[in-house]
Order: structure tokens, then sequence, then C-alpha cells
């Protein structure tokens, strides 16, 4: 089963994926769709407050921070980190439940992300935005290293996620039920 949404006039087809027995979630890949990561990046820095330094967690924000900041002239961008890297020092981390993981994550950052973000505007990027828990735990490194949160914002606003009026989003994401129809 698949879902065909139109995100910034470029169509794609999502496989559909069982979360739980009566819930499925349209799977968004963007790793290795160059086309989609530019135009969205493109179209989400059209609609993005100011900010100095962007943030997203590993790993499938990575992309699109990296095309944002590109797009933006070279902007700083910092990876929240699924564990703490040899090269890391003064690690802040937090911990996260995301709808797409079967386990407890953490996000961490070391003392040159910290530098980078400390005192600055900082937006908050990701692929999907869905039950928010990835967003919180960002949010939370963001505050607890100093930062200030400039914006939040996502190319897919999964749920219930597109009630939410802190985030900026180029599209909406239904979640559906086992035979493919929308919830």
């Amino acid at each position: 089963m698949f879902y065909e949404i139109e995100i910034a006039g470029l169509k794609r087809q999502l496989p559909l994926c069982k979360v739980t027995d009566d819930l499925y979630i349209g799977a968004f890949i963007i790793f290795g769709d160059t086309e989609i990561t530019t135009t969205a990046a493109k179209e989400l820095l059209e609609k993005a407050p100011p900010f100095d330094v962007i943030i997203t967690a590993e790993s499938k924000g990575i992309p699109l921070a990296y095309e944002m900041a590109k797009q933006a002239g070279n902007a700083d961008y910092v990876v929240a980190r699924k564990a703490p890297k040899l090269y890391m020092t003064d690690v802040v981390s937090t911990t996260v439940d995301s709808i797409t993981t079967d386990h407890t994550q953490s996000l961490c950052l070391g003392k040159t992300e910290i530098d980078i973000m400390k005192g600055k505007r900082v937006l908050i990027v990701d692929d999907v935005i869905s039950t928010g828990g990835s967003l919180a735990s960002l949010e939370k490194l963001v505050k607890l290293v100093g930062g200030n949160i400039a914006g939040r914002m996502t190319i897919l606003a999964e749920g219930e996620a597109v009630t939410r009026d802190d985030i900026i989003f180029l599209q909406e994401l239904p979640v559906f039920n086992p035979d493919g129809s929308i919830k």
C-alpha cells in the first residue's frame, strides 16, 4: 500500500508502514532524494523566521538542515547525535521517544555545537513532525545550552501535528488504518 503526496509541487509515493495493529504511517524517506530535499529547503526558507543557526536530530533531518543552511548562505547547522562520539566534550543530552523507533533514544551535543548555539537564534528543523517527541527533545537541548528558539519547521506534519500552531510545515501527512484508509 502507498499514499501519494505532493510536496512543494513534487509527487511522491509513500509506502504505508505498520506502527501498531491499528496504526500505519506513510514512510517519508528523504535520503537519496535530492530533488525533494532541495525544493523543500527552498520552500521552508521562504517561510522561515530570522535565525542564526539550524539544529536537527540525527539522522533523517540532516540532508534538510544541510541544504537549508547552504541555501541560506552557508549558515551554521548542528546535528544532535543519537550517542556521544569520542571527539565530543562536555556532552549535554536528553532522551526522546519517536513514533518511528521502537526504543527510547538519546540526543546529545558536545562543546563545539553548544558554542555555536549559545545566545543564538536557533531554527529547529526535521523531515517529519508527528507526536512531537523529537521536537520536544531538541527544544530542551536548545534551552539547556543557552540558545533561543527562533522557530520550528518541518516538511511534513503528521497526524495531530497539523493542528499545532507552533510549527511551520509544507504539507499534511495523515495517519492510516490497516486497510490503507485515512484515520
